[in-house]
């Protein structure tokens, strides 16, 4: 403070300022990973879908966004599908709605194929002409003493080998054999091309749930936007 009570200015702070090249090095690189963000995601178009799927035997609704936050309501009338269905949307970072209304009185089946294959067209619609996506992905995903492999490819050709090597004849309300058909039937709806491969397990849930969640993460890492969002990723021009 001066005498006359004016505030006094720093000689330092009104001589011009050497710049600091270590802050000048960490804005570019900001600056540059703002930039790659916005090529790899913003360009996209919002990639939703909504499904409905009607038979007299099922009524199923999914609402999908694949560059969500891992939002899950599932309510299919099974329990441990719907344990399963959070699992997946949880881990591929998806937000997923899925109701369904199904013939539970004759039995799971008709349920969880129909869940598949509406969530499975849902991601087919939510990728469009699947142009600017990584395409395949895989991953390993374990709990406790089971692990499983699976690896996706978005060809847009479905196919899918699935070997869990499920012992009990149900997990929860779902049959075994219906869960190994939910993968059958997501690559169905999905057009993609889906490898579910248990490497070691011993507790039917675990396995089953170390699958979900490898699909989960692989699923994640098949869509992920990556080089030139108008480049769809095939020799061929087109994924068919």
């Amino acid at each position: 403070m001066n005498p006359d009570g004016r505030n006094a200015v720093s000689r330092e702070t009104s001589q011009p300022r050497e710049p600091n090249d270590d802050v000048s090095r960490e804005t570019t690189v900001t600056v540059e990973i703002a930039k790659r963000v916005s090529r790899g995601t913003s360009s996209l178009p919002a990639r939703r879908a909504s499904v409905s799927r009607e038979t007299r035997e099922t009524r199923v609704q999914v609402e999908l966004a694949l560059d969500g936050c891992g939002d899950v309501a599932a309510a299919t009338g099974l329990g441990f599908l719907d344990h399963m269905l959070t699992a997946l949307g949880r881990h591929a970072r998806f937000d997923l709605s899925l109701d369904c209304c199904g013939d539970l009185a004759v039995d799971d089946h008709h349920t969880v194929e129909d869940c598949a294959l509406a969530l499975g067209e849902a991601l087919d619609r939510a990728l469009a002409d699947r142009s600017g996506i990584a395409r395949f992905g895989y991953a390993y995903a374990p709990l406790d003493e089971a692990l499983t492999r699976v690896v996706v490819d978005f060809s847009g050709r479905p196919y899918a080998s699935v070997a869990l090597s499920l012992v009990r004849d149900s997990i929860g309300d779902v049959a075994s054999e219906n869960l190994v058909h939910f993968f059958r039937s997501l690559a169905i709806g999905a057009r993609c091309t889906l490898h579910v491969d248990l490497q070691r397990g011993e507790n039917d849930h675990h396995k089953v749930e170390s699958a979900f969640k490898a699909l989960a993460l692989a699923l994640a890492q098949a869509v992920a936007p990556v080089g030139d969002p108008n480049t769809i990723p095939s020799t061929k021009g087109v994924l068919a």
